[in-house]
């Protein structure tokens, strides 16, 4: 029987790619998005959609439809790391998942909602996806996006420790630095991958950061890249099994160097490796992290036994599955 879900934010690019998994299977979609004046339309194109909602009329929508969803998955928000504008983060970002999550848990009905590996700062602290308030409050983002992402699972952990009323089922995914099909009007936030294949399809150099810290070469800061198919394998799963609650990690458990992003790209595009480097631009150079590599045990030892994709297999597909075509959309 087909299920109902809300998928805010179901524009955008992780947004996008459930709604077209949840489309797929038969489910009814509702999305709630702004579509401004871009390419963001395409991003659902291929999709059958029940409804669009309009951001600023949700709540009514909620109080009208809301009863009838089997979920809500909320991925509306500025995700821009580079955002400086407070009011708008917290307008965007925090006031809507906060009255999400007051919806989800006043009529019982189960909340996904997107946090951020942001909220692990430098990672001097560590990443483990320990919801605990001791825990969470071990953390400094490093940026506006990162510690609105962090002030919602603070509350949440303050919800959890003091008893109170939450939804059947909530699970915060703190997604690391996810690349896929859908993500091209995110213009800078794009992944590496995403800039650089029209470059090298071209024939041009990929750029890279040089590195300013003396324990990592030039090209070799490293992160958890997760492809974006493997994100919505599991938040599948979060839906059919709705007994699992919890704030989780979302990466591969598997940092890798920004060195080897791209020489993937290369291979997979067919073409040599031609890379240069450029200095960090000064504004981020002292927010920028080095390493990031996602804790995954608590995931797996919640059940999820899902395999994620290797590096040069998921930007092989990447690139051959839609970069490569004159649609590139999934």
């Amino acid at each position: 029987m087909a299920q109902q879900y809300l998928v805010t934010g179901g524009a955008g690019f992780i947004g996008s790619n459930i709604v077209a998994a949840l489309s797929e299977r038969g489910d009814i979609v509702h999305v709630c998005d702004w579509l401004e004046t871009g390419d963001k339309w395409k991003n659902l194109a291929h999709h059958v959609i029940a409804d669009f909602i309009d951001p600023d009329t949700l709540q009514t929508w909620l109080r009208e439809n809301g009863q009838s969803l089997d979920g809500i998955i909320h991925m509306g928000a500025i995700s821009a790391t580079t955002e400086r504008d407070g009011d708008q983060i917290l307008m965007k970002n925090y006031r809507p998942t906060k009255a999400l999550w007051d919806f989800a848990t006043h009529h019982s009905v189960p909340f996904i909602f997107a946090s951020s590996a942001a909220t692990y700062g430098d990672g001097a602290a560590g990443f483990d996806d320990d919801q605990s308030e001791d825990a969470l409050e071990k953390l400094s983002p490093l940026n506006l996006y990162g510690w609105s992402k962090h002030a919602f699972d603070k509350f949440v952990a303050r919800q959890e420790k003091t008893g109170a009323q939450m939804p059947p089922q909530w699970a915060g995914l703190k997604f690391f630095n996810v690349y896929g099909p859908n993500e091209y009007h995110k213009e800078g936030m794009k992944s590496v991958i995403a800039q650089s294949y029209p470059k090298i399809a071209a024939g041009e150099a990929v750029t890279l950061f040089k590195s300013h810290n003396p324990k990592y070469e030039d090209g070799g800061q490293l992160r958890d890249f997760v492809y974006v198919k493997d994100c919505v394998k599991v938040i599948l799963w979060l839906l059919e099994n709705r007994t699992v609650s919890g704030l989780f990690n979302l990466g591969t458990g598997k940092a890798r160097s920004f060195k080897d992003l791209a020489s993937a790209t290369f291979k997979a595009a067919g073409v040599d490796e031609k890379i240069q480097y450029i200095d960090t631009p000064v504004s981020i150079r002292d927010k920028y992290q080095y390493f990031t590599e996602a804790n995954m045990k608590k995931l797996r030892d919640a059940g999820y036994g899902g395999n994620f994709y290797s590096l040069e297999d998921g930007i092989a597909e990447y690139v051959t599955d839609y970069l490569a075509k004159t649609n590139p959309y999934r």
